[in-house]
């Protein structure tokens, strides 16, 4: 898919308009310019040239304006569209798929290949028009003198024949530059989550800035920098290609034939005219072709998300779904496929069974498969095999969407979003209020019209944030991971004496990823993995 394609596909009609509208500023452009060689040459016809000229320039004014509007308009349309198709995309597409890829790459492609795009889409207007000008004024030197034309064109033809001799050789280091900017986000994404660590180990840091990031900024800049000169060697080569038609055709021609005053004075300011726009034609190739490279990089994402995308429906959510009977997992796998089979991390075979009104904990060691298993359970990760039952119900690709709906989750990785009123419900202020006054936030954060005042806390508050958006969402089940390690000791009695026990009491379903074994005896069930296996599951009777 090119930028036509692109735009053609936002709005062909309005397309078409526009490019209707760029003929006629063409073509007044060119009757500007007969005028004027006309009233050069013939002064009799002061009158009637005078009102030609007020109104061509009117018309070229006119249509300019209407032109560039309706492909601004149409080419910002079509961005937008491509930027909510591409998140929509992203959101769709699995989790696991999504690891894979790592969040560098799919920035890049949002932000700098999106932009890339998004800045050709202000050279559209001007080019489109700058095209319509030199093919009506090559229309009007074919007028003028067919064998001067003749000249003319194959001159024109041999530019842009050298010219894209060297322009797929420039393109080439572009892609390269590209590639490069795929590892350059990832260390930017180094510098953003490692700073610490980087401001605490002064040989690492050097290191990462005199070697991995400068060398990896240096491939980049260089690739652009060759790219980009080749083009500026080719435009500047076609530039004096036609001060040389000019000079051949002033002096040159008249010592080979008579070639009529009028004639040559038309020939010399029309391609003396069509300088600038030719000029502005051949800037405009290295941006089109960055364009053309971030296009094939959001396109290849496209594709290779729907390829990993499955079909899925959601299904009507309302009061009377909230709930929980009964969750079942018979045999569920996942397997974290690495390039060795023999490396490869396969969890499960997992059976469990979760009635409602019941708290689980999930312990195990490091690398166990917990976080995984959690995944698992709340719809993240869909089961390489084995089946999952809600109520009875059996979860398929085609409702996902509708199980997920039923869990409230705290990850260990959480992101807190400052916004509470994008919930699907209408939630007072006073509610929110009473929460942070129970969850101890009450004098670090505010709320008005649903939007919480800061995130800036430590990360045991921020967990409490979480665990706030978490109670107002009101689902049947709800899922902690390592939720209490970063709490301190009173707040984290206060979660597992008094917290889980109200949501308990509430008919909620818990599953609380742990390794605080002097709250063990709090739950009715603990499940213990080992290296991807249930080791064992544990009853316990609340003392």
């Amino acid at each position: 898919m090119n930028l036509i394609t692109l735009l053609l596909r936002s709005s062909w009609r309005i397309l078409i308009l526009a490019a209707f509208m760029g003929l006629l500023s063409g073509v007044s452009t060119a009757g500007l310019l007969i005028t004027i060689n006309t009233q050069v040459n013939h002064s009799s016809q002061m009158t009637a040239l005078i009102w030609s000229f007020v109104s061509l320039c009117f018309i070229k004014f006119i249509t300019n304006i209407i032109s560039k509007y309706l492909l601004i308009n149409l080419a910002e349309k079509a961005i937008l569209e491509l930027r909510l198709i591409l998140s929509e995309k992203i959101l769709a597409a699995p989790l696991y798929y999504l690891e894979s890829l790592g969040k560098h790459r799919i920035l890049a492609t949002l932000t700098d290949d999106v932009l890339a795009i998004s800045n050709t889409v202000y050279v559209i207007p001007t080019l489109c028009i700058d095209i319509t000008i030199v093919v009506t004024c090559l229309f009007y030197l074919l007028w003028l003198s067919p064998t001067i034309f003749l000249l003319v064109v194959i001159s024109l033809l041999l530019g842009i024949f050298s010219y894209q001799q060297v322009a797929h050789k420039a393109t080439s280091f572009f892609i390269l530059a590209r590639q490069q900017e795929d590892k350059l986000f990832n260390h930017f994404q180094s510098i953003a989550e490692g700073s610490k660590e980087l401001k605490l180990h002064y040989q690492r840091r050097q290191t990462f800035l005199k070697k991995e990031l400068r060398e990896t900024a240096q491939l980049y800049r260089r690739n652009n920098v060759v790219g980009m000169t080749i083009f500026a060697a080719a435009a500047s080569w076609g530039n004096i290609l036609f001060f040389v038609v000019v000079g051949l055709v002033i002096f040159a021609l008249p010592n080979l034939q008579t070639i009529p005053i009028h004639i040559l004075s038309g020939y010399a300011l029309t391609i003396l005219y069509l300088l600038s726009p030719l000029d502005y034609m051949m800037s405009a190739i290295p941006t089109f072709s960055k364009a053309t490279v971030a296009l094939k990089k959001v396109n290849s994402l496209k594709i290779s998300l729907s390829n990993h995308c499955y079909a899925s429906n959601l299904m009507n959510w309302d009061e009377a779904d909230n709930f929980c009977h009964r969750l079942e997992f018979v045999g569920i796998t996942h397997t974290y496929h690495q390039d060795s089979e023999d490396t490869a991390f396969t969890l499960g075979p997992i059976d469990l069974t979760v009635s409602g009104g019941e708290i689980i904990f999930i312990v195990g060691g490091n690398g166990s498969g917990k976080s995984t298993l959690i995944k698992l359970i709340t719809g993240l990760y869909i089961p390489e095999s084995g089946k999952i039952y809600l109520n009875g119900k059996l979860v398929t690709t085609e409702n996902q969407e509708w199980f997920r709906q039923h869990f409230s989750v705290v990850f260990s990785d959480f992101y807190l979003f400052d916004n509470l009123f994008n919930l699907g419900k209408t939630i007072a202020d006073e509610q929110i209020y009473d929460y942070l006054v129970k969850l101890q936030l009450d004098k670090k954060v505010q709320v008005k019209n649903g939007r919480l005042s800061t995130t800036l806390l430590s990360q045991g508050q921020r967990k409490r944030l979480a665990l706030l958006t978490a109670y107002l969402e009101d689902r049947s089940i709800y899922v902690f991971d390592e939720w209490a390690s970063d709490q301190d000791p009173i707040f984290k009695k206060l979660f597992y004496t008094q917290l889980l026990s109200e949501l308990k009491n509430k008919g909620k379903t818990v599953v609380v990823v742990t390794h605080d074994d002097q709250y063990f005896y709090l739950s009715d069930r603990i499940v213990k993995l080992d290296y991807g296996k249930v080791d064992n599951v544990y009853n316990c009777v609340v003392s």
